[in-house]
């Protein structure tokens, strides 16, 4: 365990932060380091203090946070947790499409391969790696009420899950399993949207005739540190879905 004379050192930190943020820094390092797994307990506000001494409510003010930032959840009289990737979180942190009908739901997941294969230029840039890196491509359909509305191609670095090409049954929630068992957690990312017409391969997967409209949501996933995890490509049918994006 770590003394006093760490709170020093962040009081002492050659750059501006606030001391509550250069806290969270630190807390945020440990979770990224597995210090901390998705559903574990994490250590009272007091003895967070206590060990890098600072005050509880400069440990507070990160904890409130990292909070808001969906990586810890607390609850009442249990204390705080590290946030998992539960469906209900996935829902509204990250899976955007809603039927036009009814509430949101989380979608159902057919797997149509995953394979790994040399990193081409554009998924080596995406993901920070060397173009020729093992890297594995995952191509998916995914269902709303048994209807498919979104074809999907994922891109991770084999270097970061290694054997999950072997894996024969990926789990529909991937973000849990990356975090359940790889300890690399998605903690946020950048989307770009645009329209554009379907190819034919996703126009047949969709049910959609040639060249139908679809919305492309380009995501690289960004783990605690920003470091990218995963390029994302899902062309969604939108006749009877929506992306819904709420604002506060």
């Amino acid at each position: 365990m770590k003394t006093r004379d760490q709170g020093s050192a962040l009081r002492k930190a050659p750059h501006f932060a606030p001391l509550y943020r250069q806290v969270r820094a630190l807390l945020v390092q440990r979770i990224a380091r597995g210090r901390w797994r998705p559903g574990e307990l994490i250590p009272s506000e007091i003895q967070i203090a206590a060990e890098l001494g600072v005050s509880q409510g400069t440990v507070r003010k990160a904890l409130d946070e990292m909070t808001v930032e969906n990586l810890l959840v607390r609850q009442q009289g249990r204390g705080t947790f590290v946030a998992q990737h539960d469906e209900a979180r996935i829902l509204f942190q990250f899976f955007k499409i809603v039927p036009d009908a009814g509430e949101p739901v989380f979608p159902e997941s057919d797997l149509r391969s995953c394979l790994e294969a040399p990193a081409d230029a554009a998924e080596a840039g995406h993901l920070g790696v060397k173009t020729g890196a093992p890297a594995i491509r995952i191509a998916r359909v995914r269902s709303l009420a048994g209807r498919p509305v979104i074809s999907e191609y994922i891109c991770v670095s084999a270097a970061l899950f290694p054997g999950m090409a072997a894996d024969g049954a990926l789990p529909n929630n991937l973000y849990a399993y990356y975090a359940d068992r790889y300890g690399v957690t998605i903690a946020g990312g950048r989307e770009r949207i645009k329209a554009l017409p379907a190819a034919p391969e996703d126009a047949a997967l969709l049910g959609l005739p040639a060249a139908a409209p679809v919305l492309l949501i380009d995501r690289v996933a960004t783990a605690l540190d920003g470091a990218p995890v995963e390029w994302r490509r899902s062309y969604c049918a939108t006749e009877a879905c929506s992306y819904l994006s709420i604002l506060r």
